[in-house]
């Protein structure tokens, strides 16, 4: 632990994850770094490698569970010091800790549209291009030219084409590559039509998204040919709920945090969820958050 401290500046031990994950849950990490930068990034996942620690690399923590007896193994947080934007006429530079919010208002404060669909997703750059976040008709892949990526201790590029986005995956995701940054090309638009949509979508998510209660956003990623929260309305499971944690009232696809959910409860929820609704309609749900750490 020592060559941690030695080496890194932010690091601290046995930190709850509760303070880290948007669904306000989890135990505690052995190790909790905050990389100042991408060199520390580097040396960060060098030390893991080097001494067999696992790590896993967090964003905003808007899409995950981390199990009720934490996580053994470090978390690097490549969110609040890796956040740099900068805008070159249509295109915009980011590095992957910046938050898809202030990456869209950045986008409109220079005209530029092809954002506005991430304006009210709660991640990073980073973890929506690992897995192609989207809403209301956009993705990530629609916008992404350039990915600077972390792997077996090399910094390269892919294209866009070359990250093979698809349905809430991609080729990030799939390789254990880390994204550091990125290249997103947009259009010329006018600003007054950019800020109406945005306000649009942000009207639209407040009306039919918990947002006043912890999640990990939507829970389950949509079948092909149906729409998951419709299929866990249809079974009756509107506000169903297991301990601290309930399928929402306001939109079925969103399991929520109602006041001391534990993992546990989350889990038990989604396999019960996921059961009666295949007994249902024999449609497999699949869950869109990523689960980690130990229940």
């Amino acid at each position: 632990m020592n060559e941690f401290k030695n080496n890194l500046k932010n690091v601290v031990f046995n930190e709850t994850m509760k303070k880290h994950t948007t669904f306000k849950i989890g135990g505690n990490a052995d190790i909790f770094i905050v990389p100042e930068n991408i060199d520390e990034v580097v040396k960060s996942i060098d030390l893991c490698e080097k001494n067999n620690i696992p790590y896993y690399i967090l964003g905003n923590g808007s899409n995950l569970l981390v199990g009720d007896k934490g996580f053994r193994g470090a978390i690097i947080q490549i969110f609040k010091n890796l956040s740099k934007i900068e805008v070159c006429g249509n295109i915009i530079k980011a590095e992957s800790g910046a938050l898809l919010s202030a990456i869209s208002k950045k986008a409109l404060e220079n005209g530029l549209c092809g954002l506005e669909f991430a304006a009210g997703i709660p991640g990073t750059l980073g973890g929506g291009i690992c897995m192609n976040a989207g809403a209301y008709g956009g993705e990530m892949k629609d916008v992404i030219s350039k990915v600077t990526v972390l792997k077996d201790g090399k910094i390269f590029e892919i294209s866009g084409y070359q990250a093979d986005f698809q349905y809430r995956n991609s080729r990030i995701l799939k390789e254990g590559m880390i994204v550091l940054g990125a290249e997103l090309v947009l259009k010329e638009g006018d600003f007054n039509e950019i800020n109406a949509k945005m306000m649009e979508f942000n009207k639209l998510r407040s009306e039919k998204q918990p947002l006043d209660f912890p999640s990990a956003g939507s829970t389950f990623k949509r079948p092909e040919g149906y729409f998951a929260g419709k299929l866990i309305m249809d079974s009756g499971l509107r506000g169903y709920a297991v301990g601290g944690a309930a399928v929402s009232e306001k939109h079925c696809g969103f399991v929520i945090n109602k006041g001391g959910a534990t993992a546990e409860d989350v889990l038990r929820l989604i396999e019960n969820v996921k059961n009666i609704v295949y007994d249902k309609f024999n449609v497999v749900l699949e869950p869109e958050i990523r689960i980690i750490g130990e229940f």
